[in-house]
């Protein structure tokens, strides 16, 4: 597999052992094409992850061997990549590794990571979002191209509500994420309601292509816009992260005249650091302005006090939290009201 290798990032050497090891057999792509990649892009994946607790999804042998997601900073992490303390759902804590500097990022990926998990906060305050996300994710029957009329009708919704601007990216996958740079204001909680609020407004609009049911036997043909992504510890892959498939994609912050022209096929290990030296980070000025969640938190309290619409099921691993309703199937709901059948 070749010696180890030491590689400059931004001043800071890097060493990678085993720079031969296949990682995608599909495309010919090895580990040295993984942190080369992740050079090239350095300055925009940086901006994705600078100070955020960071989930590290590790395939050690390549995208055809075991993964792993890895939350805890690994012991062996060197002294200059920090970390901070973040709690999950469960009342257990971890120390989780903060890029603050492009080194870190190859550093991971000499131990397989593929694609970088960020949280939606910094690490001088894990408590509060900054970072408004909105999942579209394309049901059975429904594709990119479904994914991506709905995201223009999300942009005009966040600008309705409170001028929010929002910037967008392929997840890597069928789907596209839409980012909106928030104050830090508002708890996970109440970024999770804003998100439900972003949610209805969207069904009203587009009832036959938008859902924000959260039981799949609900959802139908039509893009779920998932809520649950801005519940606590729950992330989305970063900008510019591979994802583990075999051709190599990545997720590719776009340009909002991209969107519904570039397809996530268009952007993969080979691709984006060409695209990169040519336009840079398009997703460059997300943090030079931050906006407010006031009127998306007015739009929730209207919903729930003139359509008596709370709060939505979290998912099944977090605990009961106060207002959910009751977190049972539809279909199996209805099973326990029906009468008993006479003997």
């Amino acid at each position: 597999m070749g010696d180890a290798v030491e590689l400059d990032v931004d001043g800071r050497t890097v060493r990678l052992s085993s720079p031969d090891k296949m990682f995608f057999p599909e495309r010919g792509f090895t580990k040295l094409d993984l942190a080369r990649y992740y050079i090239a892009v350095g300055p925009g994946i940086l901006r994705a992850l600078r100070d955020r607790p960071t989930t590290l999804e590790r395939y050690p042998e390549g995208v055809n061997g075991e993964n792993f997601f890895q939350k805890r900073a690994p012991k062996n992490m060197p002294g200059w990549i920090p970390t901070a303390h973040i709690t999950f759902p469960s009342g257990r804590s971890a120390d989780e590794m903060c890029p603050t500097e492009a080194g870190a990022v190859v550093w991971a990926a000499q131990f397989g990571t593929l694609t970088f998990h960020p949280w939606p906060v910094r690490r001088d305050d894990v408590d509060h979002p900054d970072e408004l996300r909105i999942d579209l994710d394309p049901q059975p029957g429904t594709d990119y191209d479904d994914a991506a009329r709905a995201a223009h009708e999300l942009r005009a919704v966040l600008d309705e509500f409170g001028g929010l601007c929002g910037f967008p990216k392929t997840s890597g996958g069928r789907g596209l994420h839409v980012f909106v740079p928030i104050e830090p204001r508002w708890t996970f909680t109440q970024v999770r309601r804003a998100a439900i609020a972003v949610g209805r407004e969207m069904e009203r609009r587009m009832p036959e292509q938008v859902t924000i049911k959260w039981w799949k036997e609900e959802r139908g043909r039509r893009i779920f816009i998932d809520y649950n992504q801005t519940a606590r510890d729950r992330t989305i892959a970063s900008a510019y992260s591979v994802r583990p498939r075999p051709h190599a994609p990545v997720s590719a912050p776009l340009r909002w005249d991209e969107v519904g022209i570039a397809h996530p096929q268009d952007f993969d290990l080979a691709t984006m650091p060409s695209r990169f030296a040519e336009l840079g980070d398009v997703h460059a000025d997300m943090d030079d302005k931050r906006y407010s969640l006031e009127a998306l938190l007015d739009l929730a309290r209207r919903d729930e006090h003139d359509h008596g619409l709370g709060d939505l099921p979290y998912p099944p691993e977090y605990p009961k939290m106060p207002g959910e309703p009751r977190r049972v199937q539809p279909s199996r709901a209805r099973k326990e009201k029906e009468p008993p059948t006479a003997p």
